[in-house]
């Protein structure tokens, strides 16, 4: 399992109308372990997910699911592996 940074600019005229079930849908996959962290950043100008999954190619399926994705709420997404190695939440 590999660990990714997934990070998202958001059209601002739709995102409030989505967001219910955009945290509907990250709290499920908080739920199956697979998302660690989510929030928005700055003045909800858009938000920063960290994910675990297989690799890239499933990752991107799990989150094209998102209903921000699926809504067009989504102006640029960022995908980035990420390897922790040092951190008060490692183990």
């Amino acid at each position: 399992m590999a660990w990714f940074v997934v990070e998202i600019r958001y059209v601002p005229d739709k995102f409030q109308a989505v967001r219910p079930a955009h945290r509907e849908f990250l709290a499920r996959l908080a739920e199956a372990g697979t998302l660690a962290l989510a929030g928005p950043v700055g003045q909800d100008e858009g938000g920063i997910m960290i994910v675990q999954a297989e690799h890239e190619e499933a990752l991107r399926k799990i989150v094209d699911n998102d209903p921000y994705h699926v809504e067009g709420v989504i102006a640029e997404r960022t995908i980035r592996e990420f390897k922790p190695v040092l951190g008060a939440w490692l183990p």
